[in-house]
């Protein structure tokens, strides 16, 4: 699969003056429900309605979706709002009734993507479609995982397709419901720069607070779209409330987005450096990330050091662990005073938190 301009045209062909926008809830639950939330919609920035009708969870015993019933109720929204809709599709049996309910867009779930065995069976039962399919990032952070299930499509010659960022699930608690590795994304984008990226702040932030902040980045780094999940009561919605926003709430982030344009060599610029100090901002907050782990780990020496009465200062431990970092600062162009300085502050800092520990 190579990089093409063809590749945006299902994209270009909507004609939009902003990025596309797909909305609608996590999952369909009721007729009333679904047409309620859509017609609110009708009049925003959103061009495509979504709405989950088979849900897989992470356990039993939580609701798993309506089931086809709510593909009636997508078709009753499109006939009367205008909208297109999507809805994500998990074996050949779902791609048969979504084709036959005229769902406009379908997507490829982060638990499917994982599998290139079931994605060959829908990418085999979708072979030669012209709706655009679009493919979630596997739930583990594997970019060639990720690319292998959009080239299964694109070899049943499947041409109009996108990808949704929707991060990674992680062992370890932090912020996110799914860590964003924005790095992945954008290496993908690197690659592929026609190919449509959509980011998915819902299933990343987990909870609605830090939606719009995760959508400003996404359009900072030239994304394509925005998927994001909204429902007229979030609170009481069947599955994931605490990640769902209202549409009065998505129309005002619609509004308050900032979304570079390129128009004349000085936007150009401004427009290319944004995307770079971006791209900085996600590095420098992943080099945070990194040291607080290492420190977490050089507390866990000092504890063990208390423990066993050992002095905190090892020089040839710390010897090694220099002239090591150096030669590899060298193969990334990193020069041996910047390394030096570096590590020694780094060195510094967990002695620092090891003295505490030892001291208490």
């Amino acid at each position: 699969m190579e990089n093409k301009k063809e590749l945006r045209n299902w994209l270009d062909a909507f004609n939009l003056d902003h990025p596309l926008v797909i909305a609608g809830p996590c999952s369909a639950e009721t007729e009333q429900q679904v047409l309620k939330i859509a017609h609110q919609l009708k009049d925003s920035d959103a061009t495509v309605f979504r709405a989950g009708i088979w849900k897989p969870r992470t356990r039993p015993g939580n609701f798993e979706g309506v089931g086809a019933l709510g593909l009636k109720w997508l078709q009753k929204a499109k006939e009367e709002t205008g909208m297109l809709i999507t809805t994500e599709v998990a074996n050949a049996n779902h791609v048969e009734l979504a084709l036959k309910h005229d769902v406009d867009i379908l997507w490829i779930g982060a638990r499917t993507t994982v599998s290139p065995f079931i994605v060959q069976d829908i990418a085999d039962a979708l072979k030669g479609t012209d709706k655009p399919v679009l493919i979630k990032n596997p739930v583990n952070p594997d970019l060639s995982l990720w690319l292998g299930a959009v080239e299964r499509f694109y070899t049943a010659d499947v041409k109009n397709l996108g990808v949704i960022h929707r991060g990674f699930s992680t062992y370890e608690k932090t912020r996110y419901r799914n860590n964003p590795e924005w790095q992945i994304a954008v290496d993908l984008q690197n690659r592929f720069p026609d190919l449509p990226l959509i980011l998915d702040p819902s299933h990343i932030a987990g909870r609605r607070d830090i939606i719009f902040d995760l959508s400003q980045t996404a359009l900072d780094l030239n994304y394509d779209g925005l998927m994001i999940e909204t429902h007229h009561d979030p609170d009481n919605a069947w599955s994931d409330a605490a990640q769902q926003i209202t549409p009065q709430t998505l129309i005002k982030y619609t509004e308050d987005l900032r979304i570079r344009k390129e128009v004349g060599d000085a936007t150009e610029f401004k427009n290319k450096i944004n995307t770079l100090r971006t791209k900085i901002d996600v590095i420098d907050h992943q080099l945070i990330e990194i040291l607080g782990k290492r420190m977490q780990v050089a507390d866990e020496i000092g504890n063990l050091k208390k423990k066993h009465n050992v002095a905190v200062l090892q020089n040839k431990r710390w010897n090694e662990i220099l002239g090591k970092m150096i030669l590899q600062g060298e193969e990334k162009n990193l020069s041996e005073e910047f390394i030096l300085r570096m590590f020694k502050a780094i060195h510094q800092e967990s002695i620092n938190h090891q003295e505490e520990i030892i001291n208490r």
